[in-house]
């Protein structure tokens, strides 16, 4: 490596050689190219091809950055990178992004769009994948949104619903019929959420939500994002007349980026699970915040980059055929996250119980009833503590997902050579 006068490190690579390599772990660098091109490719995209368009082309030229994700979430690796060319790298060191930032204001802005591209694509493919009678968004939506949970007694999601079509659609020919809703729902009409500092802290506010509080639903227009201060939230979608959970996020997680980056409407609905504090930014400052404070640029993007990192594996989860693979892949997947020493012998509660799981590998309690029984039949070392998921070994927990993952990709690889 030579020294760089922006006090970065280059590297050179001979046409061939392996940058980063999927799944490896503890990689505290990303890269820029400066001269020649990579390739960028995943284990899922023996897959992905088939279910999304990917929105952007997988070879990199000067100025393309890559290993962004693995580096700034400390998680493993979720591509592998090869040298099409011979090419030269900036190499930066996960330390050094805040000085990168200063130096270079425009570079934290092409990332963050490059990212919402990117979880807006996985979360697209996940969505047709997992869930292939779903829709497209649109505010339209929102009153049959509040008609599912009107029918389940759900009266404050529902009235907030009502309240949210008539705001965008004033004039649709079921303004009459929302109307009549929501004056049906007016007691359970509930105030914007309380802001115990009127005062912005950097470029947010911070705003309280009380347990099952709506944040925002899926198919509203959204301009803000949110990074989770106290408590946790829950992100959800009604698909085929059923509720599912996505994911159940925690404090310094980020969520409702894509909305804002991309202006599409939400995608989920979000809700507080529990007492929930956020820091909400608005479209407005959200670019300036970026240009003008490095450090929180550099929060911002290290929460993406779990997000990204969570929703590759939610894909790749959602791609395994095998019910109890996919289990063991998705808990698996939320102890890597949570970056929990995966020791032999070491026990682990989870947060969630066995419905919020099903929800996560994309099964209604209904449809999981007869997966779990076989699932707990057939692997003592896992159980339900106090309502629950709990493993009594980590490491038998890893071997059990590393297994079912390589079973699906010896089968894809058969089946592609056959043209399957």
């Amino acid at each position: 490596m030579q020294t760089d006068p922006s006090q970065l490190s280059l590297a050179a690579y001979k046409q061939g050689s392996y940058i980063l390599v999927e799944d490896k772990i503890d990689n505290p660098f990303f890269y820029i190219v400066k001269s020649g091109q990579v390739r960028v490719q995943t284990k899922s995209d023996l897959v992905t091809s088939d279910v999304v368009k990917e929105d952007s082309d997988s070879v990199l030229n000067p100025g393309d950055f890559f290993g962004v994700i693995s580096a700034m979430s400390g998680h493993p690796s979720i591509e592998t990178v090869i040298a099409l060319t011979d090419v030269i790298l900036i190499v930066v060191k996960r330390d050094q992004f805040g000085m990168l930032i200063q130096k270079n204001g425009p570079i934290a802005m092409k990332i963050i769009r490059s990212f919402s591209r990117k979880l807006r694509y996985y979360d697209t493919a996940l969505t047709r994948l997992s869930f292939s009678n779903s829709v497209e968004e649109d505010p339209m939506h929102l009153l049959s949104l509040g008609e599912y949970y009107f029918k389940q007694k759900t009266w404050v999601t529902a009235a907030y619903a009502y309240r949210k079509y008539l705001e965008y659609n004033p004039g649709s020919t079921h303004v009459m019929q929302a109307r009549q809703r929501l004056a049906q729902l007016a007691p359970y009409l509930k105030a914007q959420p309380q802001a115990p500092q009127q005062q912005a802290q950097g470029a947010g506010f911070a705003r309280v939500y009380e347990e099952s509080d709506v944040i925002f639903l899926e198919h509203e227009i959204g301009n803000e994002l949110y990074i989770i201060q106290e408590g946790g939230v829950k992100i959800k979608k009604v698909v085929a007349n059923n509720e599912i959970t996505l994911a159940i996020l925690q404090k310094g997680d980020i969520f409702g980026e894509m909305a804002i980056l991309d202006d599409k409407p939400r995608s989920a609905t979000a809700v507080a699970y529990g007492r929930a504090v956020l820091l909400a930014v608005n479209k407005t400052n959200f670019q300036g915040m970026v240009q003008q404070q490095p450090q929180l640029a550099t929060k911002i993007i290290t929460l993406l980059s779990e997000r990204i990192w969570t929703s590759y594996r939610q894909f790749a989860n959602a791609v395994i055929d095998d019910p109890a693979g996919k289990i063991f892949d998705m808990l698996l997947t939320q102890v890597v996250k949570n970056h929990i020493p995966l020791d032999k012998g070491s026990a682990h509660t989870f947060d969630f119980g066995a419905n919020e799981l099903l929800g996560m590998i994309g099964l209604s309690p209904e449809q999981g009833k007869t997966v779990l029984k076989d699932f707990f039949a057939n692997n003592k070392k896992f159980l339900l503590v106090n309502n629950k998921m709990h493993v009594v070994d980590l490491e038998e927990l890893q071997k059990q997902a590393n297994y079912y993952k390589n079973q699906w990709l010896r089968k894809r690889k058969m089946e592609e050579s056959r043209g399957v």
